[in-house]
């Protein structure tokens, strides 16, 4: 395993992005490139998108503010959710293990039926993985949340809400280095986890790239969104990508743009 550590100076640019190493075997370059911000203001609204380009060191924000600014992660933690519940045993096979609806009717239509991880992760299934987070427990949680070195680390807030509507924050360069590590298999859980993670995460195909990738959204079970988050990476070839946006979700139009801004930065990077 690639021990990894958080170091001033690994960024060359510290002045231009939150100063964090993705990796030990080599310093990244990092770049504002603000073209890609235009991106945000044809649909009406905000955001920031960073990417790296392993084969690079390259780190590329849209800005040098809000792709430092921590947010709620939203469904974005069910990436690191999905690993605790396999790591502890909450489940066994993503494939198998069955959660049943509890028959509440929800907005959501694809949330009201029994789930496996697979499934549930799909379909962003919260109520699903609130009951994961239950079966986990606090002291769990937050030992691999330290373990992970994720976000702030918070968990308060309730434990099935604290993601949600609670204390824990994220900025878009820790989801970066979050996934990375993730893509990499050099978190500090056992190889069948991260492997099974990797493979269970959504996939978007465009043209020869494959885009795994998570969605958040604040507000979605109320139908209601405010934040919007889609975090991954791209594989193009043997060329690896990994990325985080977030944007505010003003309008539900918002919601399916999320994957297209993505989309339309990591071509303007040489990504796609």
């Amino acid at each position: 395993m690639i021990h990894r550590r958080y170091a001033l100076g690994l960024l060359a640019a510290a002045t231009l992005l939150p100063s964090r190493g993705f990796a030990d075997v080599a310093p990244q370059r990092s770049e504002i490139r603000e073209s890609l911000a235009r991106h945000f203001l044809d649909v009406g609204t905000v955001g920031t998108f960073v990417g790296y380009k392993v084969d690079d060191y390259l780190v590329i924000a849209s800005d040098k503010n809000r792709s430092g600014e921590a947010k709620l992660p939203a469904s974005t933690f069910k990436i690191p959710n999905s690993i605790i519940a396999l790591e502890t045993g909450v489940v066994a096979d993503p494939d198998k293990d069955v959660f049943k609806w509890d028959g509440v009717a929800r907005p959501i239509e694809a949330w009201n039926k029994d789930h496996t991880l697979r499934s549930a992760i799909a379909v962003s299934a919260v109520p699903v993985y609130q009951e994961i987070a239950r079966r986990i427990g606090a002291e769990r949680m937050q030992k691999y949340l330290d373990l992970f070195e994720y976000g702030n680390r918070d968990i308060g807030g309730g434990i099935d809400q604290f993601w949600l509507t609670g204390n824990l924050r994220i900025d878009p360069v820790q989801q970066v280095d979050f996934v990375d590590r993730l893509r990499r298999g050099v978190l500090p859980v056992s190889k069948r986890s991260q492997d099974l993670v990797r493979d269970i995460l959504p996939v978007t195909k465009v043209g020869d790239t494959v885009i795994r990738a998570k969605s958040g959204l604040l507000g979605a079970e109320i139908g209601k969104p405010s934040l919007g988050w889609m975090v991954g990476w791209a594989e193009k070839g043997d060329a690896r990508t990994v990325f985080a946006l977030n944007m505010d979700c003003l309008e539900p139009r918002h919601t399916a743009d999320r994957m297209a801004i993505t989309q339309q930065c990591l071509g303007d990077i040489g990504a796609l």
